[in-house]
């Protein structure tokens, strides 16, 4: 299925709900649900805000159902939302800043390589949360939910040269916080 044709689905159940179809209601929150919730959860770094953030992202998507236009997809119009949602959140806790510059697991790995996973997963996701929220969102953004860096640039209303250089920063901090697990994992 084409972006354009997913536009116009979207667009054929925003109307559905405009006129309080449930049913509708329930197709819209399978398709964005689960991924306008990791990105919350990885820009908040805590599951019960990322949860509240998302269920408004969604009550602020219903309540414009009638006038949505099938110009966008909701994919961005949800995670534009649920990133300005999460920046508000940062600020009210002083843990954002304008001033700052901004896996899949193998089903045949024993119980041991799982939990070992599990572990570098919990300190990937920790050093996440140790960078700087623009670093954070940015590398959330490409690396997590599969933005474009034009998409991501966009839906944190900086050029893609700033962009570019959140996500370089945020990398090298990641590369260093990380730099221990090399070893346990045997990377290079």
């Amino acid at each position: 299925m084409t972006a354009v044709d997913l536009i116009r689905q979207d667009a054929d159940l925003m109307e559905q709900v405009s006129k309080g179809e449930t049913s509708a209601c329930r197709i819209l929150a399978a398709r964005h649900l689960d991924g306008t919730y990791r990105l919350a959860y990885r820009i908040l770094g805590d599951a019960a805000q990322a949860e509240d953030v998302t269920q408004e992202a969604f009550l602020r998507l219903w309540k414009i159902s009638a006038t949505w236009k099938a110009q966008a997809q909701i994919k961005t119009w949800l995670h534009r939302v649920t990133h300005n949602l999460c920046i508000d959140r940062l600020r009210k806790e002083d843990r954002y800043s304008d001033t700052e510059i901004p896996d899949l697991e193998d089903p045949a790995d024993s119980p041991l390589r799982q939990q070992e996973k599990r572990q570098i997963k919990e300190q990937i996701e920790a050093a996440l949360r140790d960078l700087p929220a623009r670093q954070r969102i940015a590398i959330t953004l490409v690396h997590f939910e599969e933005c474009g860096n034009r998409e991501a640039a966009d839906m944190m209303e900086i050029s893609v040269d700033a962009l570019e250089s959140l996500l370089a920063r945020g990398r090298r901090k990641l590369k260093s916080i990380l730099s221990p697990l090399k070893d346990v994992v045997g990377g290079n």
